[in-house]
């Protein structure tokens, strides 16, 4: 009976975390928002956990804590005109409608479930939506 318990606790120790790709904006610029053809690296992480780096647009400008925004490359982005392509934003909803700390000047790490799909925002078309369960500070 040890023997199996161990080989259990072996198991699960060696059994792989789960995968969590990066993408870059390079990687998110490989979507043809006109025709919606996608690169091979797009399709591998449609739908999977992945992680962006990126600035925070809250749809609430008065907001300090949020649980919707935009994630766009450069800071400021989708606020002034004209706004960014669909392929450069990427509307982030926090799972369970939890709020984070809307971090406006500095950068974050946006990591959740990763879909391609057309999204209107107040701003503009939106190529990307992420279902975020995890907000961080941007480190490299």
């Amino acid at each position: 009976m040890k023997s199996l318990a161990l080989a259990v606790v072996l198991t699960l120790a060696a059994a792989p975390a789960a995968t969590v790709q990066t993408l870059y904006w390079k990687t998110l610029r490989g979507l043809n928002y006109k025709t919606g053809g996608l690169t091979a690296e797009l399709e591998k992480a449609n739908g999977q956990t992945a992680r962006v780096p990126g600035f925070m647009i809250p749809f609430d400008d008065d907001a300090e804590m949020v649980s919707e925004f935009l994630l766009v490359p450069s800071v400021g982005a989708c606020v002034h005109t004209p706004p960014l392509p669909p392929n450069q934003i990427v509307h982030v909803k926090m799972e369970n409608s939890r709020k984070t700390k809307l971090s406006f000047w500095d950068p974050v790490w946006a990591q959740g479930k990763f879909e391609v799909s057309t999204v209107k925002s107040p701003y503009g078309d939106v190529s990307f939506r992420m279902a975020a369960n995890l907000i961080e500070p941007y480190k490299e």
